[in-house]
């Protein structure tokens, strides 16, 4: 047997659980979607969203990249940003990394990755403005895990200051912003950063006609 086809027979194996479980799950599911969490996420397939949190399908709406980056070009990203804040009306969003995350150990390298160079320049900017406090640290590993953390809450910053949060902020006093670090090793999330709507920013940041 092919290996997809062992995902598909996997997938037929689970619909018919869920549907002797409970008949209606998939008709309720199907219905609607009002997730009150966004979540910004390391593409890393350790690292799934409803797993770690203990959540079902339809609880959390899931934007994906590596190294959970928050970046002002990604129309992908900022498509799904202004979705879920606009049209869901989602509460939180969470950017969630995670200790020992590939991006950010080749970000602090000088290996050449092709095309995904451009998008690690993202993190190389952070480990620049954190270089003395990362670069005291003694082991590699400690060094990458402070990376990630202050990696994310860099792209928290970046989430307040879009206008999709700042419009959002003012109208309807949400979403709270969360920045998390998740542990490969324990399966434990480390909370490093909140903001609250309404939080200050620089003002340069700041937008007045919204």
């Amino acid at each position: 047997m092919l290996t997809h086809e062992k995902l598909l027979l996997e997938n037929k194996a689970w619909a018919e659980e869920k549907s002797l479980t409970n008949p209606d799950y998939f008709k309720v599911l199907a219905a609607q979607q009002a997730p009150e969490f966004l979540w910004i996420g390391c593409s890393d397939s350790r690292v799934p969203a409803n797993q770690i949190t203990g959540t079902l399908p339809g609880e959390i709406f899931v934007h994906r990249n590596i190294s959970n980056l928050v970046v002002n070009t990604d129309i992908n990203m900022l498509s799904v940003l202004q979705y879920a804040v606009e049209v869901l009306k989602v509460k939180h969003v969470i950017v969630c990394g995670h200790y020992g995350c590939g991006g950010i150990k080749a970000a602090m390298g000088h290996h050449h990755f092709g095309i995904i160079n451009h998008w690690l320049k993202n993190i190389k900017d952070v480990y620049r403005m954190h270089r003395t406090e990362i670069d005291s640290l003694k082991t590699e590993d400690e060094r990458v895990d402070r990376l990630t953390e202050l990696n994310v809450k860099e792209q928290v910053f970046n989430l307040a200051k879009t206008s999709i949060i700042q419009k959002a902020w003012k109208e309807d006093n949400r979403p709270h912003l969360h920045g998390w670090v998740y542990g490969l090793n324990n399966g434990i999330i480390n909370p490093i950063l909140d903001m609250d709507p309404g939080a200050d920013l620089d003002p340069l940041y700041e937008y007045d006609n919204l």
